[in-house]
């Protein structure tokens, strides 16, 4: 009986203690109704203060005492707010911030101007694409996969490719994901042109870590790029001339409650791509090169309800490069494509419950064709997905939730080869692979203390192809402590398993790189992410951020032919090699936003590793893209209402290869030796880019813009790959062994016209 007293008195004083507290959470929105992330909120009460930032759906929660509270919001380009009330039990509040206007005319431009790139929690970045339109491109309009290479952390790919590296991973390792569809194909002519349409996308959220549970099947980042989901509320056009390619975007509104977005993109460079891709090599060989590209994007919104948004997302991009060189008899076409489409509709229940359901469909191919003399050659690849998403954010004791399933269904042919000539045909058909991925997740973000915030997720994967079947659990823990209002600092730990696997041909990212999914014993690959870091307000303008990582990583494939075996003895299976893999480092960024100069200084230290057995004797060597420095630096200055002007500089150490190290004859002809596998490395990577935009005319609804860019500003030689050419004398009694490095190009300028009425 005493027991039972005893137990009823503590849930009595249990129930006093809990009643002495309340959450008070919320949303936090700009007034065209979007939600605003990584926005400043601090709380302040009798003997108490706490601070939190909303997370990437505006969302906030936290622990108050009960009483009077008063709660500031603060955001660059917005009016800071002070609310103050009295806290008698669990609060949830919606805030609207205003755009900070002057009321002088002329200030409004530099006052009305958001943050380009954001800071949030564990290394998370936002990009306001908008705002980064003064980074010097080859087009003169934002190229966000650039961007991305100049942050920390990510390792840019050269000149040749439009892939990027993340924190010690492979090519294919990312997830780009274009309003929530998975795009398989990345790159416009080797990464030369911008491969999305900047005008379409409104902004980017890049998460190194993949921290959060909601997406998976990547070792490494998760890149989502979104575009506009505000109704347009009257016509509009927008778009760019330039001297390589034009683009052009509408947004017409049908009614008040129905309008859509559409963007084009188109080349019409086929007399100019030719010197540009000759500008590094003496050869004259080739005598007639074509290439063109164009894409297109389309996003239908239509309220259908007070509470139901229906929305169609559709991507489309085609590639073709052509060569003909009657010297050698040979013709050469690779096309290659992506494709994307998926209606959505976005459900709001009630205040704290909102919902989304999506289906999609994403197709990436490509294909090659040669012919020289007698002998034809067609080589092809592509992976389709039907895939469906739902999500449902929600909370429970004011803690926010986002919990859902997901599916879909893979459907990839590797490779087809056909070989043909006058006498015999040969082909060579990886089977066509079937699979199904199924997922829930679940994630929650309780405040532990006032300044102690979790964000704590869990993915469970099922998958299976064929007689291979998988079951994963795949935890994501995040702990981000906000020491004061300027200092905060992050813990995190995230499992991820890979299924699909991008397996890749050549050095420089031709796109006959095609995919594989996990089966016939191809084990998924895995990893083990661990990473600390602090995020500093210096002050209104300057943050820094500085952290580091270690990732281990298993069952990763290798492939060290080149497009394909013809060889009937083995099988595609045995051909891939399968090794282990770590990777470490830190990194650290300086950012201005705001005022007449703003930019960021980004530096990353970092090592890759890789151990197969079948490779360097089973001994641990550089992976190809273990780059030891990289240094970044982006600056944007606002000389006046007419001229605004831009300056990248990159600086990183060379890609690793694999040189021979000796050479002898054997019935004289010269034999390569070689100590140890990617045991050279490349020139360091260098290059510096400016641009000038003057406007004519520079208002919110109206745009007209001259731009000037420099791409390689000092004609900075950066191969894409080495050559080794080994002669002997005529006594042969010597070799002579000259290196020759291959560059893409050098200098390119570029003249645009961009445009918004």
């Amino acid at each position: 009986m005493s027991k039972l007293i005893t137990f009823f008195c503590f849930l009595s004083f249990f129930n006093v203690f809990a009643q002495s507290k309340a959450t008070i959470s919320g949303n936090i929105k700009s007034s065209e109704n979007e939600n605003l992330i990584g926005v400043n909120i601090s709380f302040k009460a009798k003997d108490f203060q706490a601070f939190s930032i909303a997370d990437s759906l505006g969302n906030f929660s936290v622990n108050v005492p009960l009483g009077e509270l008063k709660i500031k919001i603060d955001q660059a380009g917005y009016i800071p707010q002070d609310i103050q009330f009295k806290v008698k039990k669990d609060t949830f509040v919606s805030i609207v911030l205003e755009k900070d206007i002057a009321h002088l005319k002329e200030v409004i431009i530099s006052n009305d101007k958001k943050s380009a790139i954001t800071n949030l929690s564990n290394g998370k970045l936002s990009f306001n694409v908008k705002e980064l339109s003064s980074v010097p491109t080859v087009l003169g309009t934002t190229d966000i996969i650039k961007i991305l290479q100049l942050t920390p952390g990510v390792q840019n790919s050269g000149d040749a490719n439009g892939y990027f590296y993340v924190r010690g991973g492979d090519p294919g390792h990312n997830a780009i994901l274009y309003n929530g569809t998975p795009i398989y194909g990345m790159s416009h002519l080797l990464g030369i042109f911008p491969f999305y349409n900047a005008d379409h996308i409104k902004d980017v959220e890049f998460d190194k870590s993949s921290s959060n549970a909601k997406y998976g099947g990547r070792l490494s980042s998760t890149t989502l790029l979104n575009s506009n989901k505000k109704l347009p509320s009257e016509f509009g056009i927008q778009g760019n001339l330039g001297i390589l390619a034009s683009q052009l975007s509408i947004a017409a509104p049908f009614s008040s409650k129905t309008g859509l977005y559409i963007s084009g993109r188109k080349t019409y460079i086929d007399e100019i791509v030719g010197p540009i891709l000759k500008s590094g090599s003496k050869s004259n060989d080739v005598q007639d090169m074509k290439y063109g590209f164009s894409d297109g994007n389309l996003t239908f919104l239509s309220q259908v309800s007070k509470n139901n948004l229906f929305v169609i997302d559709a991507f489309a991009s085609g590639d073709e490069l052509k060569i003909k060189d009657e010297n050698l008899a040979l013709k050469t076409s690779l096309k290659w494509s992506n494709f994307t489409v998926s209606p959505s509709l976005i459900t709001t229940i009630s205040p704290k419950v909102s919902m989304s359901n999506a289906v999609y469909f994403s197709q990436y191919s490509n294909d090659l064709k040669m012919e020289q003399a007698t002998i034809e050659f067609e080589v092809s690849s592509y992976v389709k997905d039907f895939g469906f998403i739902n999500s449902v954010q929600y909370f429970i004791k004011n803690i926010p939730i986002e919990s859902g399933l997901q599916y879909v269904y893979h459907n990839l042919q590797p490779q087809k080869v056909n070989v043909e000539n006058f006498a015999t045909t040969n082909n060579n058909i990886q089977d066509k692979i079937n699979a199904n991925e199924a997922a829930i997740f679940t994630n929650a973000k309780p405040r532990i203390t006032e300044k102690l915030v979790a964000d704590l997720g869990l993915r469970i994967n099922y998958y299976n192809s064929g007689s291979d079947s998988y079951l994963h659990f795949q935890p994501r823990i995040v702990l981000n402590y906000f020491a004061s209002e300027k200092y905060s600092f992050y813990a995190s730990y995230n499992k991820q398993y890979q299924y699909l696997s991008l397996i890749t041909t050549s050095s420089v990212g031709i796109p006959t790189d095609f995919w594989i999914a996990s089966s016939d014993g191809i084990k998924p690959q895995s990893s083990n992410e661990f990473s600390i870091g602090s995020n500093q307000n210096l002050s209104r303008n300057w943050t820094s951020s500085l952290g580091g990582f270690y990732r281990s990583m298993k069952n990763l494939l290798e492939y060290p032919y080149g497009v394909t075996q013809f060889n009937e003895i083995t099988t595609f299976k045995n051909d891939l090699y399968v090794g282990e893999g770590k990777a470490y480092g830190l990194e650290t960024m300086l950012k201005k936003s705001n005022g007449k100069f703003s930019g960021w200084l980004s530096y990353t230290l970092s090592w890759s590793d890789r151990n197969f057995d079948e490779l360097n004797n089973g001994k641990t060597y550089f992976a190809k893209y273990d780059r030891r420095h990289n240094l970044s630096l982006v600056g944007m200055y606002d000389l006046n209402s007419k001229w605004n002007f831009g300056l990248t500089q990159v600086f990183s150490s060379g890609n690793r290869f694999t040189m021979p190290t000796s050479w002898y004859f054997i019935n004289n002809n010269p034999v390569k030796e070689y100590s140890g596998y990617n045991n050279a490395q490349m020139p360091n990577y260098i290059r510096t880019d400016i641009s000038a935009n003057y406007y004519f005319i520079k208002t919110a609804k109206k745009e007209s813009v001259f731009n000037f860019s420099i791409y390689n500003t000092f004609n900075i030689a950066n191969p894409i790959y080495v050559v080794l050419d080994v002669e002997v004398n005529e006594n042969k009694d010597k070799v002579v062994v000259s290196q020759k490095e291959k560059v893409l190009y050098r200098i390119l300028p570029s003249i645009s016209w961009r445009f918004k009425f």
